[in-house]
């Protein structure tokens, strides 16, 4: 696994500017800790895609996110990675494909993926722009109440962020993680990879 992800790895730091070359990183982690915290709490069945390719599908997700793939982003995934003579499985790109609301609901042995990564897709942006208001610009310095209280009663801070997204978390037939605990997950996440994302 390793080997397979520095080869992707390499992959969308050729294709990516750095910002969106650190959300991808973000991503994977975040995708990580919600299987994780999901498997912990008999959420996922045996028919649930494998933790490894949860992670990849984070991973790679925005790997189309450049010139001229952004307009048909997120589905020349498998495109771009053929340049660097690099596969996924058709789960992976179903994954990919499930964090655009354009691609509908997910459903069916992809519903827990799709949903986390279509949760945990902008949150990751609201989460570093907390960390750059601080004066350390830390991740580590950086409380889950206060990205709460960010996301709830700032709609203007990191105004990008597609809050009524996020929230889907909560619903019993998504996830059924509530908000903040999502937002603890994600946040812990990115704090322990958070030199490899520069905060």
């Amino acid at each position: 696994m390793n080997q397979d992800r520095q080869k992707y790895l390499e992959a969308i730091k050729a294709q990516l500017e750095p910002n969106i070359f650190n959300h991808s990183l973000a991503l994977e982690a975040c995708l990580l800790g919600i299987y994780d915290y999901l498997k912990e709490n008999n959420q996922l069945d045996s028919s649930e895609p494998t933790r490894e390719e949860w992670g990849i599908a984070g991973l790679i997700h925005d790997i189309d996110y450049c010139g001229e793939y952004k307009q048909t982003h997120p589905l020349k995934t498998i495109e771009i990675l053929q340049k660097y003579n690099l596969e996924i499985s058709p789960t992976v790109d179903q994954i990919v494909k499930l964090h655009d609301a354009r691609a509908g609901l997910p459903a069916g042995v992809l519903a827990k993926a799709g949903w986390a990564i279509r949760c945990a897709d902008s949150l990751t942006g609201l989460i570093m722009a907390v960390a750059f208001v601080y004066p350390s610009k830390k991740l580590a310095d950086v409380k889950t109440s206060s990205v709460v209280k960010r996301f709830l009663k700032e709609p203007k801070f990191a105004a990008g962020t597609r809050r009524d997204e996020v929230a889907l978390c909560q619903n019993p037939d998504t996830l059924n993680i509530p908000l903040e605990k999502f937002i603890e997950i994600c946040l812990t996440s990115m704090q322990n990879i958070a030199t490899e994302i520069g905060l």
